[in-house]
């Protein structure tokens, strides 16, 4: 695989892993919520390197979709690099606005992106994806430095989205620019699905562009399902090589509908069961066409199937749904950033409190390819567009996504939570009916705290609570998601991961950690062996091994070997 290398890249490709853990401190009179907590929509005002490494604890592989939209790098976005690394020439970097006259100025973006996207591959789940807006000032170099941390077998798509079909001649060189990339990568491509829209919501999207399905109906099918939706995916460019999880034969036992599989190259046949091979492909080089579904959806939704008996096996048709689905278009017209701007300013009474904000309907297309309960993540956030499109989606549909946005400069609180809170509220004048109801829903405001870090513990010097050293010590010890409903600090307890029951002796008084110790006494109070090991965290120990061993017990000195279990 080819690689991109730019100025400053070995110094940054491991800058995730130095970067400490970072308190977040709630904020409450900021939020929306009667119980406000990091399960709960999350703005956090703060850098957001620092705040994406906070999250890991809490949200480490449970992001199902991220959408980000960083500085394009156009020479008039005054963004600067700030990203403390231990490095002179990249000290010289900081504060820095990046303009046209920088010869470094794309080399400071991709140090900038580099680890940002480590650190948000990191809290995407296995079925997840990340989309990123992007113009050709940096999008060839994007696709690049995401084909490196994502791998070039999970690249799915680029979205061509026609923001301004009048066109803009910002250089007063060459043609006027009409369009904008959207870079889409799965975190695991054997792992997702190709992309869906209803039909419907694509006719009132483009109308202008596109064309929707005409359906044709059998009788020996059923008005349900329709002759031109089989399962089989009709461009010949998905197929063995490119789509390989979605190439495989399909057993169906046509009297009690059960459903088989084996692999394409294997000859077997199930008794009672009819063997359906994917549709052959007449492109001359390769044998057959992939699946739409892959084999875990095809179990899950068997009753959106329709199996029909034919000469040489069987069909299988797909359902028609209230909104009848088909694969979304990589062009993505009639979305103007002209809407993304009367989004933002019927929200505040005909204001302009932001350039060129992201419109509302094109973040919900990228939403509505996961499920209602997907917990969506824009590290970029802006205006808060991504957090507009989750409530309003929950609205629709009564789904239950769950939004968390990052944002550093000082609008986090007076533009990027004002417009959530007005979405939540509702809005008198708005030109939307739910918006003049309100979207619902809730939020927790946090700023991005101090870290968490050994010299900080040893000088004692604005110590971290109990809960927040217990998140740092548990995620780091055993690389496991941290569930603060679990901790008992009466007794240390702070979790249980597949390994080990972790407890910590520990209070944010240096007077107490000079005298606290793991006893016998203490170690009594663990309660009954049930298993698994204990790993206790504390300052001191007063046990010798033989204790430690007849209470199943691995100690770890506080705070010298937090790092130790990894």
């Amino acid at each position: 695989m080819a690689n991109i290398n730019f100025k400053g890249k070995e110094i940054v490709r491991n800058h995730h892993l130095t970067i400490p853990y970072h308190e977040l401190v709630l904020d409450a009179k900021k939020g929306l919520s009667k119980k406000p907590s990091l399960n709960d929509n999350l703005i956090i005002h703060g850098d957001n390197l620092l705040a994406l490494k906070a999250l890991l604890p809490t949200y480490a592989g449970k992001v199902k979709c991220i959408y980000i939209d960083p500085p394009y790098n156009t020479s008039n976005e005054q963004w600067a690099y700030n990203d403390n690394v231990n490095s002179p020439m990249m000290k010289e970097w900081l504060s820095k606005v990046v303009d046209k006259d920088d010869l470094t100025r794309h080399d400071k973006w991709l140090c900038m992106m580099l680890p940002r996207l480590k650190l948000l591959r990191e809290l995407l789940t296995d079925d997840g994806a990340i989309f990123v807006s992007i113009d050709d000032n940096e999008q060839h170099r994007l696709r690049g430095l995401m084909d490196e941390v994502f791998g070039e077998e999970n690249y799915l798509n680029t979205f061509c989205w026609v923001s301004n079909l009048k066109g803009r001649q910002i250089s007063g060189v060459g043609a006027a620019k009409t369009f904008e990339f959207v870079l889409v990568f799965a975190k695991d491509i054997q792992k997702i699905g190709l992309f869906e829209m209803t039909v419907e919501k694509l006719k009132s999207l483009m109308p202008s562009s596109y064309k929707g399905f005409e359906y044709e109906t059998e009788n020996d099918i059923g008005g349900d399902f329709v002759v031109k939706n089989e399962l089989y995916n009709t461009n010949s460019a998905f197929n063995e090589e490119t789509r390989s999880n979605l190439v495989f034969n399909i057993h169906y036992n046509f009297k009690n509908s059960e459903v088989k599989f084996s692999n394409i190259d294997q000859d077997i046949n199930f008794k009672g069961f009819v063997k359906i091979t994917p549709k052959k492909n007449n492109d001359g080089v390769h044998k057959f066409h992939a699946w739409r579904w892959g084999r875990e959806k095809i179990v899950r939704e068997l009753s959106d199937l329709k199996f029909v008996k034919t000469e040489n096996g069987a069909k299988i048709y797909t359902k028609i749904r209230e909104y009848t689905n088909t694969v979304l278009k990589d062009i993505l017209t009639d979305i103007t950033t002209t809407s993304g701007s009367s989004d933002l300013k019927d929200l505040f009474n005909g204001e302009k409190h932001f350039d060129y904000p992201k419109p509302v309907e094109l973040i919900e297309i990228f939403i509505r390819q996961f499920t209602s309960d997907a917990i969506i993540l824009d590290s970029f956030a802006g205006s808060g567009t991504t957090a507009h499109a989750t409530l309003a989606l929950n609205k629709e549909d009564g789904g239950n996504r769950k939004f968390i946005l990052v944002e550093m400069e000082d609008y986090a609180d007076k533009i990027t939570a004002e417009r959530i809170r007005r979405v939540i509220n509702g809005v008198k004048n708005a030109k939307d009916e739910n918006l003049k109801k309100g979207l619902g829903g809730s939020f927790s405001y946090f700023e991005l705290g101090k870290p968490i870090d050994t010299e900080r513990i040893l000088k004692g010097k604005d110590l971290p609570t109990f809960v927040e050293m217990a998140r740092y010590i548990f995620y780091t010890a055993t690389g496991e998601e941290f569930n603060e409903k679990k901790v008992n600090e009466k007794i240390g307890f702070i979790g249980e991961s597949k390994e080990y029951q972790v407890y910590l002796l520990y209070k944010p008084d240096m007077e107490y950690l000079k005298s606290t110790a793991l006893t016998l006494e203490r170690a009594e109070t663990l309660g009954k062996f049930i298993g698994k090991k204990r790993l206790v965290f504390a300052p001191a120990k007063y046990l010798d091994q033989e204790h430690l061993l007849r209470y199943h017990i691995d100690f770890a000195q506080l705070p010298f070997e937090i790092y130790r279990k990894m």
